[in-house]
């Protein structure tokens, strides 16, 4: 990403490649929002988490925000806040198993490095 200037920079300036759903990810989201007819899909934003910088924040949203993008992939809809956009733009979501483990991975082209734990992520 281009230098901005933290003062002036504004997220809906920018054109965004966007998310990706894969499959098993768009799946999982439907499974999850099929037990609550009030759900329309999930969020994914970023806080400030960890050994590396950032952290992925998922919650089921019934009501998105006025801010909120929204993309939908295999009747599945992924909600991103704007402000959250300059760290995840161009990720591809994902749903795997790992051992005895289901977790949802994130394929960021904007990580630049992570925690040894995995759990959090740096942008540069």
């Amino acid at each position: 990403m281009a230098s901005v200037n933290p003062a002036t920079f504004s997220p809906d300036e920018f054109v965004w490649k966007g998310l990706t759903l894969t499959e098993t990810a768009a799946k999982q989201i439907q499974s999850l929002a099929s037990q609550d007819p009030e759900v329309k899909g999930l969020r994914l934003g970023v806080k400030q988490s960890g050994c590396a910088g950032f952290g992925y924040v998922m919650d089921l949203v019934k009501k998105p925000a006025d801010d909120d993008l929204r993309f939908t992939q295999h009747g599945a809809t992924l909600f991103v806040p704007l402000q959250a956009m300059p760290f995840v733009d161009g990720t591809e979501v994902d749903f795997v198993r790992e051992g005895l483990n289901q977790i949802f991975k994130f394929n960021n082209p904007k990580a630049q490095h992570a925690c040894g734990c995995g759990e959090s992520f740096g942008v540069e």
